[in-house]
């Protein structure tokens, strides 16, 4: 059994390599049950369990696939790829981690060139979206440890801040890149990243429960909310808005921010 096979494990079982630091030393856990790599081979065992791990989950779905199918598939010992993800739920994590900066970059990308705030935040979210794609059979999970508020695997937990922070600076970059980001208030050019990372939880909440060709559903809800939370944030620079603003950012800044761990807003 996995769970006998985490009690026993010895890194370096059959062979195979790295042996465990202490916690808080380099090559010790990671927050969340993550071992951080030490080496350059460390780190390559650690993403080849991790694609070895969402290709099984594509072939035979997340609760099928179990830690000693990913271990025996990947060519490591079950106790090494407990060493790297503590349960197979903490894979999700790694998952998230990975899929963070393969967003990020890929929506860079699309971006250069692009100046107008809206249709760089579009590029941005359907960046996503096809990012996303290979891995929308087995999403529910994602729900699943995204919904229960005490989780470390949540994506709004103080361990999902490293990605979560990624994911907020491509929404800064969307923002500073553009021409809009001038023309605002100071104070909410710095609110808006935070915001509109909540904006793409929502736009994954939908993808999840989607099941049209495509999640066509999902596109066409970004294609036409984008340019309407686009405009509305055009509004914000215009003096008759200014006191709505200003009780918007007061409620973001008392009662959503707070909610997120460790969150990049200082």
């Amino acid at each position: 059994m996995d769970d006998l096979a985490a009690t026993n494990r010895t890194d370096g079982e059959n062979g195979t390599a790295e042996d465990p630091a202490a916690p808080g030393t380099e090559g010790g856990p990671m927050p969340g049950g993550r071992a951080q790599p030490k080496t350059d081979k460390s780190e390559a065992t650690r993403a080849l369990i991790l694609e070895t791990a969402m290709r099984l989950f594509q072939e035979r779905g997340y609760e099928k696939t179990t830690m000693r199918a990913i271990a025996t598939e990947a060519g490591v010992s079950v106790g090494n790829a407990y060493y790297y993800f503590s349960a197979k739920e903490f894979l999700i994590q790694g998952f998230y981690d990975r899929m963070t900066y393969d967003h990020a970059a890929d929506a860079k990308r699309r971006m250069a060139g692009t100046r107008d705030f809206s249709e760089r935040l579009q590029i941005a979210l359907e960046s996503w979206l096809d990012t996303a794609a290979p891995y929308h059979e087995f999403a529910a999970q994602f729900f699943r440890t995204a919904a229960d508020p005490t989780s470390s695997l949540s994506p709004f937990s103080n361990e999902s801040h490293p990605a979560r922070a990624t994911a907020v600076e491509l929404f800064r970059e969307v923002l500073q890149g553009s021409e809009l980001a001038p023309k605002l208030d100071a104070e909410l050019v710095e609110l808006l990243p935070d915001v509109l990372w909540l904006h793409l939880m929502v736009v994954v909440l939908y993808w999840v429960f989607d099941r049209t060709e495509d999640t066509e559903r999902t596109r066409e809800f970004v294609r036409r909310s984008t340019p309407m939370a686009a405009r509305v944030i055009n509004l914000s620079r215009y003096r008759v808005f200014r006191p709505i603003v200003r009780d918007a950012k007061g409620l973001i800044q008392d009662f959503i921010l707070p909610t997120i761990g460790k969150t990049a807003i200082k």
